[in-house]
């Protein structure tokens, strides 16, 4: 009967999502001036898809005081699931590689919401997102992304990037530090010769559905003295984690 009721479940989730899906991807056909409301949509479309795959969300608060109403959220990027599961839970406007724009169904959704891209490979397209990030920050939007500079592995890579950072210090913004630990690291990690769609499998199939997101206290961009500073405290913070919550 259990078993029953889970696959009935799923199926409702399935045929929700599906239904979002479309409803979100004709819409995002339109033209639109100004903030296009699949932006507004997005973050139910992204409970939707995280429903259907059936992984478990779970918020673990660890910050001291309210968090601020502005911020610039970073996280580790060990999967590709955090591209939906951090806008189901938080109300930012992703930064995402190039190539995201060009999937199917969920580019044309992506770029409609108001998702900023960027080529990893090419220091002018990295130079000039950070322009677009400071002029989102600058028009009251939450934005996200992950210093790591792409999926990495599950554990940190050796290095984070500036960009975050840079846009701290220049708009004056705290950085939210998110840091993301999937239970079943075997199935979310994202390495090659891996594709999405064998990852989208691996989530549906796991045996352990849990993710766990731990929000840490924001970093305010005056207690550092430069960028190169911030970034430093931050990857600090992250190793320490790191240990803390996958060894």
């Amino acid at each position: 009967m259990l078993m029953l009721l889970r696959l009935i479940r799923k199926i409702i989730a399935w045929a929700d999502f599906i239904l979002v899906t479309i409803v979100i991807w004709l819409m995002a056909w339109l033209p639109w001036p100004g903030k296009h409301p699949v932006a507004r949509l997005f973050p139910s479309w992204c409970r939707a898809f995280a429903r259907a795959l059936d992984v478990d969300i779970r918020v673990h608060q660890k910050y001291r005081k309210r968090l601020p109403q502005r911020y610039i959220l970073i996280a580790n990027h060990p999967s590709a699931f955090e591209d939906i599961g951090i806008p189901a839970v938080f109300d930012v406007v992703s930064l995402a590689k190039l190539q995201v724009q060009d999937w199917f169904i969920a580019g044309r959704i992506a770029r409609a919401a108001g998702t900023l891209f960027v080529d990893r490979d090419n220091p002018d397209s990295r130079k000039e997102v950070i322009g677009q990030m400071v002029a989102a920050v600058n028009a009251g939007q939450n934005i996200a992304l992950y210093p790591e500079g792409g999926c990495k592995g599950r554990r940190l890579f050796t290095e984070f990037k500036s960009g975050a950072f840079e846009v701290s210090i220049r708009t004056g913004i705290p950085i939210l530090p998110v840091f993301l630990h999937y239970e079943a690291q075997d199935d979310f990690e994202w390495q090659p010769p891996y594709t999405l769609p064998d990852k989208i499998q691996h989530f549906i199939t796991t045996i352990n559905n849990r993710a766990n997101y731990y929000v840490h206290d924001p970093m305010d961009p005056k207690d550092f003295a430069d960028k190169y500073a911030m970034k430093a405290a931050a990857y600090a913070l992250y190793k320490r984690w790191d240990a803390q919550y996958l060894e």
